[in-house]
C-alpha cells in the first residue's frame, strides 16, 4: 500500500496550523458531590483548511489518513461498507492511539441498501462483575481526584469494540475477517509516520510516560516525545492482530492476550478488578434503532446507553418550531435558540439516561411532540434559561439524582458508503486522551468507567448513571444516518468530542438542512451551544457582533478551542457543490446520485472516494 498522500505534504499543510491551546488543565479539576463539569481533556492542535470532496460511487471519511487509505483499499478490492469500516477502526488502533483502539468500545449504525434495513450495534465497555457504586470513593467518602480515577486500573472497563465488529462482520461483511485486518498488520510491521497532531498530544500529555510500556513506545531514550516524521513500528500489536485475524475475537477475550490485559490493569498503582472472566463473558448487543423526524428528514441512530441520538433529536424537535433558516449562524438569535435547546436536552439527558438494561429510559415520552412543545415554550427571547431543569416526560419509572458529568473526548468517527449504497456510521473510543494510559501488547486500554458518576448518590438519591456491576456507562456518541421522505439515505454523520458530540452533530445538521451549507462547510462551521451550563463559543468564530445581545439576555460566555472530530458524507445531485436543496436532493434516477464528503479541519481527517 502506498503511503497516504497527507503525510507527503505534512510540512506545508501544518504551516497553516493556528491557535494551539494546551487545554488540558481540566484533568486537575476536583469532582465534587454535585458532579462538577469537566471539559474535554483531548488537546486542541490547530485548524487545517479542508475542501469538500465528491465521488460517484463510494466514499470513506475518517480522522486519519492511514485509516481512510485502509478502508478505501478494502472498498476497491471488493469489500463492502462493513469491511471498510472495520479496516479503518482497526487501523486507528495503530495510527490514532490517542483516540481509539481495540482496548475500547463503540457504537455502529448499519444500513443495508438491498432491504432498506437499519440496525444498530452496541460495543460499549462494561463494568467488571466486582464493580460497586463506591468504586471511585476514597476512605473519606469523597470522590477520587479525576486524574487519579482516569489513570488507574479502576477506570478500565471490559473492551467491547472487537466483539461488536465481529458481530457486525458476521451479519453483514463480505470479505473474510482476516482480509480486513491485514492492512493494519502490514502497517504495524512497516511502521507509520508520526504526525504533527500525534506528536503534540504525546509531548503535552502529563501521564502517558508514567506507564513503562507507553514510555518505551511513544518516547525516545531521553524521554522526549517522538518527533514529527518518525517511522513508528508496532510488531507487538501486529502479533496481537495476527492472532485475532486467525482465531477471531476470542483470541482477544481469552488466552494470553486476555491474561496480559488483566495483569496490566491489576499492576497499576491503583489497581482495578477486571478479570479474565469479565473478558470471557462480554457480549456486544444489537439494539433497536432510534429515529425521529426533523423538517422532512428521518434521523436515525443509537438508543441508550448512548444519550447522543436522543439528545440531538430532542434539540431538533424543539428547534423545529422555529424558522431557523430565518436566523443564520451569524445572528444572536441562532446561537440563543440553539443553546437554549441544548440546555433543555442536556437537563433531560442528565436526569434520565443510563444503561437501559438497568434503568428503562422514557424515550417515547422524551420525544413526544406535546412534551417537546412544552419544553420549547420555556424558551424566552429576552432571557436565557442559564440552567434548565429536567422535564417530566411520560414513562419515568423512578426518581434519581441527575449526573451532569461530561465525558472526555478521546474518540474517533468513521463514515462509509459503498458502491451499492450500504452505509456504516461508526464512532469508537477509548474515552479520554490515550485512555487510561495503560498500554499492553501494543495498544492502550480505555478509561471508560469514568463515564459513570464518580459518586453513587447525592442527598439520599441514587445517581442514575452510577457504577454497577456489568453495567455500561452512559455515552454521548452519536453515529447517525439520515433519510429523505422517500427513504433514500442522504447523510452519514458522526463526531468525536465527548459530550460536545451532541452539539457538534446537531450544529452540522442544522447548518446543512436549515442554512443550506454543504457538508464540509457545515462541519467546518465554528462550534457553539450549551451543555446546560455556559454558552460555549469556539475561539475561531467571529462572535463579536452578537456578544452584547447574548450577554444582555443573561448568557454566560465561555470561549473554547474545540476538539471535535466531525466526519460526514451526503448524497444528492451534482449541483451547488453538495449544498442542501429539496430540488436536487431527490434525483429521479439513482445514477444521478453523487457523494460529497467532509472532514473536520480540527483533526487530520481525510475523505477518499471513487
Amino acid at each position: 500500500m502506498k503511503e497516504p498522500s497527507l503525510f507527503s505534504i505534512r510540512s506545508r499543510v501544518f504551516a497553516t496550523l493556528i491557535t494551539f491551546s494546551l487545554y488540558f488543565s481540566p484533568l486537575s479539576a476536583q469532582v465534587n458531590s454535585s458532579q462538577t463539569f469537566i471539559p474535554e481533556p483531548e488537546m486542541f492542535s490547530g485548524i487545517v483548511d479542508k475542501k469538500i470532496v465528491s465521488s460517484k460511487s463510494m466514499m470513506v471519511v475518517t480522522a486519519n489518513a492511514y485509516a481512510s487509505e485502509a478502508a478505501y483499499g478494502i472498498l476497491k478490492n471488493g469489500g463492502n461498507a462493513v469491511d471498510a469500516a472495520i479496516a479503518a477502526s482497526i487501523m486507528l488502533t495503530l495510527t490514532e492511539p490517542n483516540a481509539t483502539g481495540i482496548g475500547g468500545g463503540g457504537f455502529l449504525v448499519h444500513y443495508d441498501a438491498n432491504n432498506q434495513q437499519i440496525k444498530t450495534y452496541d460495543g460499549r465497555e462494561t463494568a467488571p462483575a466486582l464493580a460497586n457504586p463506591e468504586r471511585f470513593l476514597l476512605a473519606s467518602g469523597l470522590p477520587m481526584m479525576f486524574e487519579d480515577a482516569i489513570t488507574s486500573g479502576k477506570s478500565v472497563g471490559t473492551p467491547g469494540i472487537l466483539k461488536m465488529l465481529e458481530q457486525v462482520h458476521q451479519a453483514h461483511g463480505k470479505l473474510s475477517w482476516k482480509k480486513v485486518l491485514e492492512p493494519t498488520i502490514r502497517q504495524a510491521l512497516k511502521g507509520f509516520v508520526v504526525s504533527d497532531r500525534l506528536h503534540i498530544l504525546i509531548d503535552k500529555d502529563p501521564y502517558l510516560k508514567k506507564n513503562p510500556e507507553a514510555r518505551k513506545y511513544f518516547y525516545d531514550e531521553k524521554g522526549q516525545a517522538l518527533q514529527v516524521g518518525t517511522l513508528l513500528k508496532n510488531p507487538v500489536l501486529a502479533k496481537v492482530l495476527s492472532e485475532i485475524a486467525e482465531h477471531g475475537s476470542r483470541a482477544f477475550y481469552e488466552g494470553w492476550i486476555a491474561k496480559d490485559i488483566v495483569q496490566a490493569v491489576q499492576m497499576t498503582d491503583r489497581p482495578g478488578d477486571l478479570s479474565e472472566q469479565d473478558l470471557l463473558a462480554y457480549q456486544s448487543k444489537e439494539r433497536g434503532v432510534l429515529c425521529n423526524s426533523y423538517r422532512s428528514f428521518n434521523i436515525c441512530g443509537m438508543p441508550p446507553p448512548s444519550s447522543g441520538t436522543l439528545a440531538i433529536l430532542q434539540m431538533l424537535g424543539i428547534l423545529e418550531s422555529f424558522p431557523m433558516s430565518d436566523y443564520p449562524v451569524n445572528t444572536w438569535q441562532a446561537v440563543h435558540l440553539f443553546s437554549e435547546a441544548g440546555r433543555l436536552a442536556f437537563a433531560d439527558r442528565d436526569e434520565y439516561i443510563t444503561d437501559p438494561d438497568f434503568v428503562v429510559p422514557p424515550i417515547h415520552g422524551m420525544l413526544d411532540a406535546n412534551y417537546l412543545n412544552k419544553r420549547r415554550e420555556t424558551i424566552r427571547w429576552d432571557q436565557s434559561l442559564k440552567k434548565a431543569l429536567p422535564g417530566k416526560p411520560e414513562g419515568v419509572v423512578a426518581e434519581y439524582y441527575p449526573d451532569s458529568y461530561s465525558e472526555p473526548a478521546g474518540t474517533s468517527h468513521i463514515s462509509v458508503i459503498d458502491s451499492l449504497g450500504n452505509a456504516v456510521s461508526l464512532t469508537n473510543t477509548i474515552e479520554s486522551q490515550f485512555g487510561s494510559r495503560i498500554m499492553v501488547d501494543g495498544f492502550l486500554l480505555n478509561n471508560q468507567l469514568t463515564d459513570f458518576s464518580l459518586v453513587p448518590a447525592v442527598d439520599g438519591k441514587k445517581v442514575v448513571n452510577r457504577v454497577e456491576a456489568n453495567k455500561r456507562p452512559r455515552s454521548s456518541m452519536a453515529p447517525l444516518l439520515v433519510f429523505n421522505q422517500k427513504g433514500d439515505l442522504i447523510m452519514n454523520l458522526g463526531s468525536a468530542g465527548g459530550s460536545g458530540i451532541i452539539n457538534y452533530v446537531a450544529k452540522t445538521l442544522v447548518a446543512y438542512i436549515d442554512w443550506q451549507m454543504n457538508i464540509q462547510e457545515a462541519i467546518s462551521l465554528p462550534n457553539f451551544g450549551s451543555r446546560n451550563r455556559e454558552t460555549e463559543l469556539e475561539q475561531s468564530g467571529n462572535w463579536s457582533p452578537m456578544i452584547k445581545d447574548l450577554k444582555d439576555r443573561g448568557h454566560l460566555i465561555r470561549y473554547f478551542d474545540s476538539p471535535s472530530g466531525l466526519q460526514g458524507i451526503t448524497r444528492g445531485s451534482n449541483t451547488s457543490e453538495g449544498r442542501f436543496s429539496l430540488q436536487y436532493l431527490n434525483p429521479s434516477n439513482p445514477k444521478d446520485w453523487v457523494l460529497f464528503g467532509g472532514a473536520d479541519p480540527r483533526r487530520e481527517g481525510v475523505v477518499l472516494g471513487d
